[in-house]
């Protein structure tokens, strides 16, 4: 296979290590490939994302923080993830305090949501209580630094910390999901609008790399009639996410899932962007083609919450909540946390740096939408509002 082709990096040049794996991930693409070399689009992001050891999230570097790509909120103020604890103390004592009480975080990234969630528990519930928490990672190199981050966090708790595969690893569990810019990372189909039938996007690899390519819709296009797509040109479908929520349906016997990202119904995105969301990152920056630097940039797509709330439907589990991220961490009770935080702080500048970070939890996130599910025969609380859609 060809090295990459050299098309200029806008968020910095490319080391050897880095151009190395990404020829390598070229190679592994055109393995994949199928006739006339085409890859179907979430195969795509699924290997310019994971592929082991030259995957965008399996390398060794940070895909998130100053290093990485981009910022997540546990990132900005320690007081989401305590946020986030109260929620869950809050379901801990919903269900009787149970003795295996396990809270599954999937994609905890550098642990930064882990070890806020896990002092927030200490805090809300003790230190002695006992609970486990597992921290489910597909990239060896994020579940070492998240495992040592939650245990380092775990000290004050009687937490029992450990990573897994899959939330389903050791079957049904009561407690708690807790997925943080998750689905934005699954792999994403794309499909156009052409003459009023549908065409599935993807790439051909050629020998000067990725181009862009498109074939005949023969299974799994959108449900919408093309003639009535909301006036989309392209749109983008997630089965993988209908998957996740299967797989929740089907092991949490008793608790909540708490699903937090950003994106939108799906009328308003089509509408907002008849293009699709397609986005790549690299540095804080957005990189003008998806498919230059394969493996050394972050792909995704806004998450169609329509479709979302729909899966969970199917797989009956009960909607408790679906607004802005900003509602939810107010029903958490964020607020009440961050006049904590201003009267613990060790002097002006300090109070000032979190009062900043809070007001960026609450209106820098502005795009984000929480879906709080409940699973199990026990009612959700009072304090559970219904649907905001």
């Amino acid at each position: 296979m060809a090295t990459p082709p050299e098309r200029p990096d806008p968020a910095g040049p490319v080391t050897a290590e880095e151009a190395g794996r990404s020829r390598e991930l070229l190679r592994r693409m055109a393995d994949a490939a199928g006739p006339g070399w085409f890859l179907r689009f979430d195969r795509f992001v699924e290997l310019a994302l994971y592929a082991p050891g030259v995957g965008f999230y399996m390398s060794p570097d940070p895909p998130t923080g100053p290093r990485g790509a981009f910022y997540t909120a546990p990132q900005a103020s320690p007081l989401f993830g305590r946020a986030i604890a109260r929620r869950l103390a809050e379901e801990f004592r919903r269900l009787g305090s149970p003795a295996g009480f396990r809270v599954v975080e999937v994609g905890p990234g550098d642990g930064a949501l882990a070890e806020g969630i896990l002092r927030g528990l200490a805090a809300e519930l003790g230190p002695e209580t006992a609970f486990d928490y597992w921290l489910v990672e597909r990239s060896p190199a994020l579940a070492e630094r998240a495992l040592a981050r939650a245990r380092s966090a775990s000290a004050v708790t009687g937490a029992a910390v450990r990573t897994a595969l899959a939330l389903s690893e050791d079957g049904p569990f009561e407690g708690a999901v807790v997925a943080n810019e998750l689905l934005d990372a699954l792999p994403f189909r794309r499909f156009a609008r052409r003459n009023g039938a549908w065409r599935e996007l993807g790439v051909r690899v050629t020998p000067e790399g990725l181009a862009e390519s498109e074939v005949d819709a023969a299974s799994g296009a959108p449900p919408a009639d093309p003639g009535e797509a909301d006036g989309a040109r392209i749109v983008e479908i997630r089965p993988a996410a209908d998957g996740f929520l299967r797989e929740i349906a089907d092991h949490l016997s008793a608790g909540c899932a708490l699903l937090l990202d950003y994106g939108d119904e799906g009328p308003i995105l089509r509408a907002e962007h008849p293009d699709g969301t397609l986005a790549a990152f690299r540095r804080h920056r957005t990189v003008a083609d998806p498919l230059a630097l394969p493996g050394l940039v972050d792909l995704s797509a806004w998450v169609d919450f329509t479709r979302v709330r729909a899966a969970a439907r199917a797989s009956r589990l009960t909607e408790a909540f679906y607004g802005p991220q900003a509602e939810a961490l107010v029903r958490w009770g964020i607020e009440a946390l961050a006049r904590e935080s201003a009267v613990s702080a060790g002097g002006a500048e300090e109070r000032v740096r979190s009062a900043l970070a809070t007001k960026n939890l609450l209106f820098g996130f502005e795009r984000f939408r929480v879906l709080e599910l409940t699973a199990g025969d026990r009612a959700p609380t009072e304090r559970s509002i219904p649907s905001a859609g």
